[in-house]
């Protein structure tokens, strides 16, 4: 006789065979080390770190000025990285606090990831971005070129940036958990112009008149968030060169971009010093090739009338007269006011991003060599890429940076003078290099010169990752606005040809994995201003571009991407690198001084709004070797509660400058300004400077000085 089963008993059973699967499910996923995120959400990693250079001596990436090198911080340099991951593939997106990704840099970076991490971080699925920072330490290149402008290749400008953006990709990889992605998009004006309107409107007027505006004025936000809903940071793009601090600038400086990133990561890690707290913003740079921040436009500094239109150059001084400036009183101040701009629109579009990113991973790779690209003109021509020049207007710098010779933007004819100089010097550029460059005037063949080795690369990477609908194309150079603008369209439309890609959006990551200068459009280029004479591999290098772009998303759409060829490797050369800069002699100190002294001490009383300043006896900086993650300034204010000093700023901090003056007979100064906000609590305070100084050879020894304290009040007068 059998026993009927109670209704109690057969739910108890029915739960324990559910318990069994989930637990063994649960096991499963946890032996395999992969956790389904499901539909909306991805495996998501954030992660910043200090990646600044040496502050002293170095020469400064971006404008080429050789009296333009390293004397003190205005602001330190952050590689901030972002690691997505949909439970089959992984995606990096790095951008860094640089001028631009240099070759070498990008190689270097694999190259540590690779040992760190085998496989899983490679060149296909890895994007470096540079914001374009015009006042960072230059001297990791390894092309001759951009060794001669910047005294060389160094081990101590290159390594903290390696360090810096591998350590970034680290904190990213070990925070990663599951979250969403969020994305809004709007436009910024008034926070950038075109600096050469006369090559844009040579584009067809049918093209044209299809923007409101000759730049693009798109800010894109993605949104990164927990499961729950905190913010835990955001990445966005927006096309504008951050060139708001000059060429006579000599601090290490994030410029405009970087001081976006300052004031939202404040903003969300509230109570932390910068570069702290787990809060990460990212602010990319974009087709920002024609594109300036300084909004005042272009005027003669001798005269305050407006440059020559067409060449912009001054009737007395040239182009070295004529610059762009605003929209400050000064670099700072218009460093402030644009990335302020910049900042407030992410953040509203940050806080109104409702859109979420959803759907599956992709990236794709190629190296091309773009020396010899071949490109469909129509339906029956074709054309070609070159090999790498340079042409005469690129000498006359832009109107955010004039050259100092008489060259001037526009120049589609060489100039006896100057090509007799180059063929003495270098030799005349071939007959079918001249050719291929026309109407460029060639100044210098740079693809047919190689000693000590190549001047610029053959070997180029392209590249392009998708997340969901979210399209980032890596692109190693400076496109134009509407270079970037075909750009966008071609790989767009190659994505949605398939149907796998629906309402799609696609952004332009400039300044990535590498740097070839400029890319103009074909119309562009035959105006000759200073980007169409940076556009170095020829009038049909956009073309080729687009090409190599759209065969890219092509695979993507139909899930081929394995089947890409990978293309010739770049070079990672080991010899005939070649240092200019010699290593910093000795530091020595006025007689009867130490190291860390008061030269010039702080007065006894400040308000809100003014300039605390003191002077110390300093080593050189260079001394002081990596310097990530440490600090030659800090602020303290005392507590009287527990009669402790606690740090309130540092030299990463917006409201600090460190200066530092290569005084004679090796003797240094550091000056420490301490600007006071409006919010700045009342209160004792001091202020102390951070080195080291070079007592003989190989030997370095700390030290470190004191102000004296002063009080911070709102009020001279007291009850």
């Amino acid at each position: 006789m059998t026993r009927r089963l109670s209704a109690l008993e057969a739910t108890l059973a029915v739960l324990f065979v559910l318990m069994t699967v989930v637990s063994v499910t649960l096991i499963t996923l946890m032996a395999t080390g992969k956790a389904h995120t499901g539909p909306e959400s991805f495996l998501i990693g954030l992660g910043r770190a200090d990646c600044t250079g040496p502050a002293a001596d170095i020469p400064l990436m971006g404008y080429a000025v050789p009296q333009q090198t390293a004397a003190g911080i205005h602001t330190r340099l952050y590689s901030r990285a972002f690691i997505i991951d949909d439970g089959r593939r992984r995606v990096v997106f790095v951008t860094a606090d640089v001028g631009m990704i240099s070759q070498r840099l990008r190689l270097e970076v694999l190259r540590a990831l690779q040992l760190k991490y085998g496989d899983l971080y490679r060149q296909d699925n890895v994007v470096l971005s540079g914001t374009h920072t015009h006042s960072g330490p230059a001297g990791y290149f390894q092309y001759t070129l951009f060794m001669i402008s910047c005294k060389g290749f160094m081990k101590e400008s290159i390594e903290p940036l390696v360090n810096g953006i591998v350590k970034s990709i680290d904190i990213a990889h070990s925070s990663i958990r599951s979250g969403r992605i969020f994305r809004s998009r709007g436009e910024l004006e008034d926070s950038s112009l075109n600096r050469s309107p006369h090559s844009y409107l040579n584009n067809p007027e049918s093209e044209r008149r299809r923007y409101k505006w000759n730049t693009d004025k798109q800010v894109l936000v993605l949104k990164f968030t927990n499961l729950h809903g905190d913010g835990i940071g955001m990445l966005s793009w927006f096309a504008v060169h951050a060139v708001s601090m000059n060429y006579t600038n000599r601090m290490v400086s994030s410029d405009n971009m970087g001081y976006a990133s300052y004031l939202l990561e404040q903003d969300k890690n509230r109570g932390q010093l910068p570069g702290q707290g787990g809060f990460v913003a990212g602010f990319s740079s974009s087709n920002l090739g024609d594109v300036s921040p300084n909004t005042k436009g272009p005027h003669c500094m001798n005269t305050g009338l407006p440059c020559d239109y067409l060449n912009s150059s001054c009737p007395v001084g040239g182009t070295k007269q004529c610059g762009a400036f605003g929209p400050g009183a000064d670099m700072f101040e218009s460093t402030r006011i644009i990335g302020h701009s910049i900042y407030m629109k992410a953040k509203e579009l940050y806080g109104t991003a409702v859109e979420e990113v959803t759907g599956v991973l992709h990236s794709a790779h190629q190296w091309v060599n773009m020396t010899d690209v071949t490109v469909q003109i129509n339906a029956t021509h074709t054309a070609s890429t070159c090999k790498p020049a340079l042409g005469h207007s690129f000498a006359a710098g832009t109107t955010d940076g004039g050259g100092d010779l008489n060259f001037t933007q526009g120049a589609v004819e060489g100039d006896p003078f100057w090509d007799g100089i180059r063929n003495a010097l270098v030799g005349e550029p071939s007959n079918q290099s001249q050719a291929c460059h026309h109407p460029k005037p060639i100044l210098f063949n740079t693809g047919e010169m190689n000693w000590p080795l190549p001047w610029h690369p053959q070997i180029v990477d392209v590249q392009i990752i998708t997340v969901g609908s979210v399209a980032v194309v890596a692109v190693p150079g400076e496109m134009t606005t509407m270079s970037g603008r075909r750009l966008r369209e071609a790989v767009k439309q190659e994505l949605q040809s398939e149907g796998a890609f629906r309402d799609s959006e696609v952004v332009i990551a400039g300044l990535s994995n590498m740097y070839t200068h400029y890319i103009t459009t074909f119309e562009e280029y035959q105006v000759q201003r200073y980007e169409g004479a940076s556009t170095i591999y020829g009038p049909h290098t956009l073309s080729a571009y687009l090409q190599k772009y759209r065969r890219l998303a092509r695979a993507i759409a139909q899930d081929r991407v394995s089947e890409l060829p990978v293309g010739p490797e770049p070079p990672f050369f080991t010899k005939k690198l070649f240092n200019l800069l010699p290593a910093p002699r000795i530091d020595r100190k006025p007689v009867n001084t130490s190291f860390g002294d008061v030269l010039l001490q702080v007065l006894p009383v400040y308000r809100p709004g003014d300039v605390v300043s003191v002077t110390f006896v300093a080593g050189n900086p260079r001394n002081s070797g990596d310097i990530r993650d440490k600090t030659f300034v800090t602020v303290e204010i005392h507590d009287n509660r527990t009669n402790t000093w606690e740090v309130v700023y540092t030299d990463a901090s917006w409201e600090t400058r460190f200066h530092w003056l290569k005084g004679s007979f090796q003797r240094s100064k550091a000056t420490v300004d301490w600007f006071v906000p409006a919010a700045a609590p009342s209160g004792s305070y001091r202020i102390k400077h951070f080195g080291n100084f070079k007592e003989k050879k190989d030997v370095f020894k700390p030290y470190e000085g004191t102000s004296d304290v002063f009080t911070v009040t709102g009020s001279f007068y007291y009850q």
